[in-house]
Parts: structure tokens; sequence; C-alpha cells
């Protein structure tokens, strides 16, 4: 018989369930079904942040190709000049 929407069970091995289990005792979390709901939470939270993070990248990278195909070009030396003033670095920086 399946488990109701949005419950399921999670087996552990040993020393994570004591793991689990100490940090229910330290207070933070009323139940393990807390603790583990705080971590898939937070694991689902970054992956949708890299998500959205990766769709800009990948809009800008479509944005640059467009521009590119268009004609639309700067030299490479005077992109670099203006990553440059951008990050406050001068052409004499040894880092640069």
């Amino acid at each position: 018989m399946p488990t109701p929407r949005g419950q399921m069970t999670v087996t552990l091995t040993g020393e994570l369930e004591r793991f689990v289990r100490d940090k229910v005792s330290e207070g933070v979390f009323a139940t393990p079904s807390e603790y583990i709901r705080e971590l898939v939470r937070t694991r689902y939270l970054a992956e949708h942040d890299r998500d959205a993070r990766m769709r800009r990248v990948d809009a800008a990278l479509a944005a640059g190709v467009a521009d590119a195909e268009a004609g639309r070009l700067v030299p490479a030396g005077e992109a670099f000049a203006r990553v440059r003033a951008a990050l406050g670095l001068t052409d004499e920086d040894p880092s640069a």
C-alpha cells in the first residue's frame, strides 16, 4: 500500500540515526522529521537558486552570441580594459 502523499520513510545507518537524534536532543528541532524536513528544504532552496543562476547565465550567453552574430563586437583589448576598470585594476597591476 502506498504511503500518503507528502509522507515517506527514510532508512538511515545507525551512525546517521544517532546524529539526527542528537540534533533533536540538543533542542533545535522537536522531532527527527522536523530536522530531516529542514535539511531537505535547505537543499531544495539551494538547488532552486543554482538553477535560477544557471538560467541567467544561459540567457546572458545567448544574448552575447546573438550580439556577436549581429556584428556587435568589442575588440578583446577594449573588453579586458573595461573589465579591469570595472574591477578597479590598472594595467600595471601584477594580479591583472
